[in-house]
């Protein structure tokens, strides 16, 4: 079952929030999209077809969509909840250029605060929600990872090592503690799988496992959280302090801004 509420909506643009209670396998029928879209995942996660490309969604992957684009999901996971900002023509190419995005998008740490940001900011769509858009957004065309195209078999297989290796580290799995273990469990190389990763995201396990981190501190900053040296020992870092430099590596602010940035 699908719910979509939209939360704010003034000329050229409108947010919703789409909550899916779905928990099938199969897919749904194509649906066809009239405009341009940019989708990013709050909780949960599900699979889409577009273009060719079956790609699994969630928290560190979203998608773009252009007019024309035929969509098919599948909710193998369960539930999510996602922010679906929708754009007229004119201030898309405005906002876009005439640029021709892949449909992925890596959501990185920056993206993430960007999202949470235009969340927060729907009380005022005309400034503050706007202003959260323009950050949004651009940073989702910079971050867009064009579809891979038809590939080797080899390659094939190291975008479902991808995939499955992504699934282990946001469920927080045993294994997901070091690469080692990550690739026993996934039955393939150490080599192979720390190779892939730059291949079909752009960036190593390594970063892609500490944006994981930094998305489970954003969330529980944005909770509230103040105890700096717990949070870091709950999230696997050494200490509070390689807890800071993770999180400004990744967003460029420390943990104590970002509670401020967050609570704003």
């Amino acid at each position: 079952m699908l719910e979509a509420v939209e939360v704010a909506a003034r000329p050229g643009y409108a947010v919703s929030v789409a909550t899916c209670a779905d928990d099938h396998a199969g897919w749904s029928p194509p649906e066809e999209a009239a405009a341009h879209r940019v989708v990013l995942v709050r909780r949960g996660q599900f699979r889409r077809r577009a273009r060719g490309v079956v790609a699994g969604v969630d928290p560190t992957l979203g998608y773009l969509v252009e007019p024309g684009d035929e969509e098919g999901f599948a909710h193998p996971a369960g539930g999510d909840v996602c922010t679906a900002v929708t754009f007229g023509a004119r201030l898309w190419r405005s906002l876009a250029g005439e640029r021709s995005a892949g449909p992925a998008v890596y959501v990185d740490a920056a993206l993430d605060l960007a999202h949470r940001r235009a969340v927060a900011a729907v009380a005022d769509p005309d400034y503050a929600l706007a202003e959260e858009l323009l950050t949004l957004v651009g940073r989702a065309i910079t971050q867009t990872a064009r579809a891979p195209t038809p590939a080797s078999p080899t390659r094939a297989d190291d975008r479902a090592w991808v995939a499955l290796a992504r699934e282990a580290i946001i469920a927080d799995h045993p294994a997901a503690g070091g690469l080692f273990s990550l690739a026993e469990l996934l039955g393939v190389s150490p080599y192979r799988l720390s190779r892939a990763f730059p291949r079909e995201l752009g960036v190593s396990l390594t970063r892609y496992r500490n944006r994981v981190r930094v998305g489970r501190a954003l969330d529980r900053l944005e909770a509230g959280e103040r105890r700096l040296a717990v949070l870091a020992a709950d999230l696997g870092f050494a200490d509070q302090a390689h807890l800071t430099r993770t999180v400004r590596e990744h967003v460029g602010v420390t943990p104590a801004v970002l509670r401020q940035l967050l609570a704003s």
